[in-house]
């Protein structure tokens, strides 16, 4: 059966503006918007061989002045930064905590972890939180992109070049030089979680 990329794409960038705008679409425009990231996905799945080892969804943001993209399997939502409480004796790069419907995050400022130059904070930052079975954190990121996949042929190692704290968190680097985060290892990072216990 053919496959309908434009529609799929609009219905994509509709749950994109959705977000940018703080607006949780309906259960009927969810339902659909899941069904055409599916079949999506399989499409990519069934175009692609194992040489390139499938496709996976991504959510891009945008960083400093770079593209980051992280598996949406690890995003549990993405919601505005309204407001947040900085916390006493954290590390600089713990920006502080949110409260998302009455449950609290912490937030880590990616640009200060990385040491990436800092844009300030604007109407367009976004709180993403990410999560596994373990733990639930909010990274902070200035804007974003949008959901898409992106095959994992795609995704080239780091340049050998590149050291410091970033290089350990990376997956590698995609196409327009989209800069892939490893979601996994930022969740099992022990560092990452010592703020969790000062903001209990």
């Amino acid at each position: 059966m053919a496959v309908d990329w434009n529609a799929i794409r609009d219905r994509l960038k509709a749950a994109a503006d959705a977000l940018e705008r703080g607006v949780a679409p309906s259960r009927e425009e969810a339902a659909e918007i899941l069904k055409a990231r599916a079949r999506a996905l399989a499409e990519e799945e069934a175009g692609t061989g194992a040489a390139d080892g499938g496709s996976i969804e991504i959510l891009e943001f945008r960083l400093a002045f770079e593209n980051y993209g992280i598996a949406s399997s690890h995003v549990r939502e993405v919601c505005p930064l309204k407001a947040f409480t900085p916390l006493p004796g954290v590390p600089p790069f713990v920006l502080g905590i949110v409260n998302v419907r009455g449950r609290i995050f912490s937030v880590i400022d990616l640009k200060r972890f990385f040491e990436l130059p800092d844009k300030g904070l604007g109407d367009l930052n976004k709180v993403i939180i990410l999560g596994d079975s373990m733990l639930e954190f909010g990274i902070l990121a200035d804007e974003i992109a949008g959901v898409r996949p992106i095959r994992s042929g795609e995704i080239q190692p780091p340049l050998p070049t590149l050291t410091g704290t970033r290089q350990k968190y990376l997956k590698g680097v995609g196409r327009d030089q989209l800069v892939m985060l490893d979601a996994e290892k930022l969740l099992a990072d022990r560092d990452l979680i010592v703020h969790q216990e000062s903001a209990a």
